[in-house]
């Protein structure tokens, strides 16, 4: 059983909007293109990673943080689209907005291990997961690595919100049903996380910390 906090939106965005999202990610991977991070420790993680808005988390041998520029490009990442802004006003804060959207792609074999979402500066807001393709078995557990897990399925056009105890709570993908959905090009699970990175004072500030990649 999830932890209090933890808000699932069964097909919250409808086949049309999902289309228009996952247009406008592949827009903006034109600019920022996916790419496959590295963990401190040196190991290539199974998932590509993008993202968007003023701040973006990244991760290499210096550790895992948020930045202002593409580890690869160096470029400014690409504006959050508004329908990602919009979707946190409503859900999540109506008042400040999100700095980071982290993008994952995810193909037929890549996962995520169980982790939890700490590199940000004020744990009060939440972290609003959003989507799109092929459907993935999903783990939850508590705020504790040791804590019970239970999995659900994650189908294209469904929403979770982690807040209160379920903000910290450990989480991961086991595994991905390749071909479940069309939505993508070429096949896959876009995955896309929106946090405040910063302090809600801050247009946008890179907080410190060892965490995970949501």
């Amino acid at each position: 059983m999830a932890p209090p906090g933890f808000q699932f939106l069964s097909n919250r965005l409808d086949g049309d909007a999902q289309q228009s999202l996952a247009r406008a990610i592949m827009a903006l991977a034109e600019a920022a293109p996916f790419y496959r991070p590295v963990t401190p420790g040196g190991k290539p993680m199974s998932v590509m990673m993008t993202g968007c808005g003023p701040l973006g988390w990244v991760t290499d041998a210096a550790g895992y943080r948020y930045q202002p520029t593409h580890p690869i490009t160096g470029q400014p990442w690409p504006p959050m689209p508004a329908m990602l802004t919009d979707l946190w006003a409503e859900l999540c804060d109506p008042i400040t907005p999100p700095d980071a959207g982290l993008i994952n792609l995810y193909d037929a074999g890549a996962k995520m291990g169980l982790h939890q979402d700490k590199d940000e500066a004020d744990f009060a807001f939440p972290v609003l997961s959003i989507s799109l393709g092929d459907t993935a078995i999903f783990r939850i557990g508590g705020t504790r690595r040791g804590d019970p897990t239970a999995s659900m399925r994650l189908a294209s056009g469904d929403v979770c919100v982690l807040a209160g105890e379920a903000r910290l709570a450990f989480h991961g993908v086991d595994r991905i049903l390749a071909g479940s959905s069309r939505l993508i090009p070429g096949g896959g699970r876009i995955n896309v996380t929106l946090r405040r990175a910063g302090p809600a004072h801050a247009s946008f500030e890179t907080p410190a910390g060892a965490g995970s990649s949501g």
